[in-house]
């Protein structure tokens, strides 16, 4: 199995003048999930090289045994610092594509025209893709014969009620829930902070940092 993850090269929480990028979780643990597996891993971002991490990711409080093994394994740092650009990257190489979030992919990914079509791409030739968290939000404007990738499925993604809670319902480009309604997604959330999970045939999603190993675990489920 081959799969490709996709993470953001923005490093700006709007005009905050904080930093963003991805979330530390959400790329270690399914990471894991993929390497225990035996899947062969090509790591990816618009600007190739070295994502930028969430600082907020790094804090005592939101770390996990996936990013502590992570913090401990040298040869994952390097995969991470090397990713290849975007670009350059072709989906009739991979079985599946993995979007990790973090804020930074709603500024970015959401609007990338390689990551738009390769989305399309991908889903038109019967192959998987995941996001989780604000990753969903790189949905925003695929289609496959004029429609929304998203119409008429079940989905889910960071809620208006989580975003509320960190305080950033008016910093980010547009809210996950919000936009995946609007597209004729059928939306749907667990608790806050607890995970959550859809998966609706070719698309799996995943809500919040919680979610993203067991999203990780459904895409691998659907490949085997």
């Amino acid at each position: 199995m081959k799969i490709l993850m996709i993470l953001t090269s923005h490093d700006k929480l709007g005009d905050t003048g904080e930093k963003t990028g991805f979330w530390l979780e959400e790329f270690a643990a399914p990471y894991y999930v993929f390497k225990d597996a035996g899947v062969s891993l090509t790591l990816a971002s618009p600007l190739g090289g070295q994502p930028p991490l969430d600082p907020k990711s790094a804090d005592p409080g939101a770390l996990t045994d996936a990013t502590r093994r992570f913090h401990d394994d040298p040869s994952a740092q390097a995969q991470l610092a090397a990713t290849q650009r975007l670009q350059d990257v072709s989906a009739e190489d991979f079985d599946a594509v993995f979007y990790p979030g973090g804020h930074g992919p709603l500024w970015d990914l959401a609007e990338d025209k390689y990551s738009i079509a390769l989305i399309a791409t991908m889903l038109d030739a019967g192959k998987p893709v995941a996001a989780v968290c604000h990753a969903p939000g790189v949905f925003r404007h695929p289609k496959i014969d004029g429609k929304s990738v998203v119409d008429g499925k079940s989905v889910t993604g960071f809620s208006n009620t989580e975003e509320a809670a960190v305080g950033l319902t008016d910093v980010v480009p547009f809210l996950v829930e919000d936009m995946l309604r609007q597209h004729g997604g059928s939306y749907s959330s667990g608790a806050d902070w607890q995970p959550h999970v859809v998966t609706d045939g070719l698309l799996i999603t995943g809500q919040n940092p919680a979610s993203s190993a067991p999203a990780a675990e459904a895409l691998i489920k659907h490949l085997r």
